[in-house]
């Protein structure tokens, strides 16, 4: 990972023919897939983790000049089939939302509501009625650490923020850890039953 960071930072030539040549392989499989497939397919998943608890890991100018590109052809291959996107991207990522948008992308998962700008008011106030949200029930809080109830209030207070006006999956903000008692992930996955 540091050097294909460092390789997108300094325009590395033979980083960068990796990348691409990496891509044009992926493209393929995934275009013979969707082909196959034959229009049973619902949804497209990507990833770029594209942040940190406390901002991002590269700069908008960087994702512009050299990952933009490279997702635009998944996202435009994926939407030749009539098939939605949903980009998976870890920690504070809100800042490239505007691109994604831009770019076609349907949905963003996972959202850890402790990073920055990554709480449910601010993504559904800010982009709520351009996206759809995957996630935001944060793993590393109560799930793992608090009670039942801490739980259902945390889902509680995350759905009635999301669930406005649709475009919400209620769901975990990543893998649920393996110290996360049982009663309480019981507990999160009956709370939308309970609304």
């Amino acid at each position: 990972m540091e050097q294909t960071l460092i390789d997108l930072a300094l325009d590395d030539e033979a980083g960068l023919l990796l990348a691409r040549r990496r891509t044009d392989v992926q493209l393929e499989i995934i275009r013979r897939t969707f082909e196959a497939a034959s229009g049973r397919i619902d949804l497209f998943g990507m990833g770029e983790d594209l942040g940190t608890q406390i901002g991002q890991m590269i700069s908008l100018d960087t994702y512009r000049k050299h990952l933009r590109p490279i997702h635009q052809k998944f996202i435009d291959l994926a939407k030749s089939f009539n098939i939605p996107v949903m980009i998976h991207t870890c920690g504070s990522s809100s800042w490239v939302y505007n691109d994604f948008i831009e770019m076609g992308v349907s949905a963003v998962q996972t959202l850890q509501p402790e990073a920055k700008n990554m709480n449910p008011q601010y993504l559904k106030s800010n982009f709520g009625d351009k996206l759809a949200f995957h996630g935001a029930i944060s793993t590393t809080g109560a799930l793992s650490f608090g009670t039942p109830d801490d739980v259902r209030a945390e889902c509680y207070k995350t759905l009635e923020i999301m669930n406005k006006n649709g475009g919400y999956i209620f769901a975990p903000a990543h893998c649920i850890q393996d110290n996360s008692p049982v009663e309480n992930v019981l507990a999160m996955y009956a709370c939308p039953l309970t609304l």
